[in-house]
Formats: C-alpha cells, sequence, structure tokens
C-alpha cells in the first residue's frame, strides 16, 4: 500500500446485517430480540433450514442460521467478536443487567474501559453457543474508575 490516499472503491459502504451461524434457533433469537430488542422480520420453518432475520424500525440487523454444532472456536480463524455501539454508560449497564438476568456468561466483571484510561468501554460477554460480544459506549467509562483488564492493550482484542 502506497503512502497515496486513492479514493474509496466504494463510497458509500456502511456495514449491513450479521450473520450468525447456531446451534438452536429459538434459544438464540430469544436471547438476541431480549438483548436487542429486535422484532423478527421473517423465519424459516423446514426443519432442514431454519433460520430467523431479526430487525428494528424495518431494518435488518442479525440474521440466526440454524446449522452448527459444538459452540464458537474462538481458536479457529473468523470472527474475533462482535460488537454493538449505544449512546451512553446507561444504556450499556441496561445491557448488562438484562444479561445477567440471561444468564450470560462475562469475560470480565461488570463495565471495563478498552483501554486503561480510555473514556470508552462496554461490557464483554457470549451468546448462548460461546459467540464472543460486546455492548459498549464511547464515553463516560473512563469515570467509573473501572481499570482495563489488559492494561494499555484493548480490552476488546484480549478475551
Amino acid at each position: 500500500m502506497s503512502g497515496t490516499t486513492a479514493a474509496p472503491v466504494l463510497p458509500t459502504l456502511q456495514t449491513g446485517h450479521i450473520g450468525l451461524n447456531v446451534t438452536d434457533l429459538d434459544r438464540s433469537s430469544a436471547f438476541y430480540r431480549r438483548l436487542l430488542g429486535l422484532e423478527v422480520a421473517a423465519e424459516g420453518t423446514d426443519p432442514e433450514r431454519r433460520y430467523a432475520l431479526l430487525g428494528r424500525d424495518g431494518r435488518l440487523v442479525l440474521t440466526l442460521w440454524q446449522q452448527s454444532t459444538g459452540p464458537f472456536d474462538a481458536g479457529r480463524p473468523g470472527l474475533h467478536h462482535l460488537s454493538f455501539q449505544v449512546d451512553s454508560l446507561a444504556e450499556v449497564r441496561d445491557a448488562e443487567r438484562t444479561l445477567r438476568e440471561l444468564g450470560a456468561e462475562f469475560a470480565h466483571e461488570g463495565v471495563v474501559p478498552h483501554s486503561e484510561g480510555a473514556p470508552s468501554g462496554g461490557v464483554f460477554f457470549a451468546d448462548p453457543d460461546g459467540i464472543r460480544l460486546e455492548v459498549f459506549t464511547l464515553t463516560g467509562v473512563a469515570d467509573t474508575g473501572a481499570e482495563a483488564p489488559s492494561g494499555e492493550a484493548p480490552t476488546c482484542g484480549f478475551f
């Protein structure tokens, strides 16, 4: 890559929906609908091809495909973690309470900063299949006094 900045090939690029393979569609759909406030936009009920398309306000956010066996393997190439940004620390804390009600497994205790002194941070946890997830906010976390579990390294990179 050279030092010159070229015009982007896709100037209107945005992240679209996220697609996840799951082992139990009903369990995962309930988890994500409760945590993220999503609604079922469409679903496939054929036992051999079950899926759920989840969205909000007419926008597709997450697709779940029941076509996996066993837990998520963080040691294999592919998805590292999936992150959801919210506007405030209060929303992160609401997510944390909901996750505790859902029995989610946390990577760190409570809300933690992304790195030492960072204003951003959140909660790091796993979904029912062990897929690593994060709900974070850009500001307010440094004011909580919480320490970054990974010191100066990005917390979201080491869980």
